[in-house]
């Protein structure tokens, strides 16, 4: 469903990803296991066709991912790592707009998101905490409930509770059989849910087990 092929993106820093091949099976939930700096943003940003590569190829379900990204997106959830937000928009504000880009207007699994990870929409988004804000964009990736999903840093900034309630969800999204690379450099997150892990260090693919 997922699949990197020898892909290199090199910046005038000497940094970046070199040679990086995985793929991820439909149905499977995918690590992305590595220290911050390692490289797991920019390959995620390849997967988005926010960057263009020096070399290599990414496809999600068959389609290339600079050519044919308008395309992907339609049945993609996304959460950043680095998450920007409109801060006078109220998180409903915010989700209705992203709702609208979608073309996706009905709101039920988006309410019953926010009563499971306990969100008050009404509040401007600037005045929420990290957590807060984080629950946001979590409830934007799957309110759409798009079948392949690719979680940056997925569980930055909630807390315990928040932490283990989004384990299991990320388990019952999986027996439904969506397809889900999550990147993280949290060991228990992602043993407790993935099958697979690939793990990068310095712009490379050290393991994958």
């Amino acid at each position: 469903m997922i699949k990197v092929e020898h892909l290199t993106k090199r910046y005038s820093s000497g940094k970046g990803i070199f040679d990086v091949s995985f793929e991820v099976k439909q149905g499977e939930v995918f690590g992305f296991l590595g220290p911050n700096g390692a490289g797991k943003t920019t390959t995620i940003r390849q997967l988005l066709g926010f960057t263009n590569a020096n070399e290599g190829i990414c496809t999600i379900n068959g389609l290339d991912t600079r050519k044919d990204s308008h395309l992907i997106k339609k049945n993609l959830g996304y959460l950043p790592g680095e998450i920007a937000f409109f801060d006078d928009m109220t998180g409903h504000q915010f989700m209705d707009f992203m709702q609208s880009l979608y073309n996706h207007h009905d709101k039920t699994l988006r309410h019953e998101l926010m009563d499971r990870f306990e969100l008050e929409g009404d509040r401007k988004i600037r005045k929420m905490s990290k957590g807060m804000k984080q629950k946001v964009a979590l409830i934007t990736a799957f309110m759409h409930d798009p079948d392949i999903l690719i979680l940056d840093e997925p569980t930055s900034g909630l807390d315990p509770l928040m932490q283990k309630r989004f384990i299991e969800f990320i388990l019952e999204q999986k027996a439904k059989g969506k397809t889900i690379l999550m990147s993280s450099h949290m060991f228990e997150e992602v043993e407790r849910t993935c099958e697979r892990v690939a793990i990068i260090k310095d712009g490379r693919i050290v393991a994958i087990e």
